[in-house]
């Protein structure tokens, strides 16, 4: 699923390192699921949380009712969207709040281009295929510090960006970082998307990437240095 923040463009290069000393029957836990675009590409047991619960039933729409969901524009109309805004009364609202809209943002604008592409027909392609992976994936609305995490998981966490906005919501970042503190002390495996992170974190991976999805410290900026971080023993 589209969705700002999305890792599609970097999870390749980082899921090698994370995955690297998985165990047999180790779970992959991912706190802040979003898009659900980590957790597809990733095999075994696996839990995604997310305290936006319009992102994770979206996520279970396109794991277990792909083939109900609208395949074309003329099946889901410019028209079915802006009602999508004054009622909850069409099943699927979750998917197509996110999937239909402009830059993917939360009923941000009907998506439209000047080349008259079928936004969703794409969607429900990609839907189509990212179903299949998230076969098997255990979805849970809550936040994060109240996700029950099986033993000595592997934690991947993409949580709101520090001196950004995207989101919409406040985020207290340093009680995040304790909160890793505490997971890594319960022997769990703990790695962080950031821009930075404190001392006790070391980066472990980073790339320059294009973005216009985010206003960094005020400003937008149309590049960024994307990091991936982990606890230093």
């Amino acid at each position: 699923m589209r969705y700002i923040g999305s890792k599609r463009n970097i999870i390749r290069h980082i899921l090698p390192i994370m995955t690297k000393e998985r165990k047999p029957g180790q779970y992959w836990v991912e706190p802040f699921v979003g898009g659900g675009n980590a957790i597809s590409e990733v095999t075994g047991h696996r839990l995604g949380s997310d305290i936006n619960i319009n992102t994770i039933r979206a996520l279970v729409d396109i794991r277990d009712n792909v083939h109900l969901l609208p395949k074309n524009n003329s099946e889901f109309t410019e028209a079915d969207y802006r009602k999508l805004r004054v009622s909850d009364d069409y099943p699927f609202k979750s998917y197509a709040g996110y999937s239909f809209s402009f830059g993917s943002k939360w009923l941000g604008g009907w998506a439209r281009a000047a080349d008259k592409r079928d936004y969703v027909k794409e969607s429900y392609n990609g839907a189509l295929r990212q179903s299949i992976k998230l076969q098997g994936v255990r979805l849970v609305n809550c936040p994060y510090d109240e996700l029950v995490i099986p033993d000595e998981s592997i934690i991947y966490c993409d949580p709101p960006y520090k001196g950004t906005t995207g989101y919409g919501i406040k985020f207290d970042h340093d009680k995040f970082w304790d909160w890793c503190r505490l997971k890594h002390r319960e022997y769990h495996t703990v790695f962080v998307s950031e821009l930075d992170a404190p001392s006790d974190f070391s980066c472990i991976w980073s790339r320059e990437i294009n973005t216009n999805m985010y206003k960094i410290n005020g400003k937008y900026s149309e590049r960024r240095i994307e990091k991936l971080f982990n606890h230093a023993d």
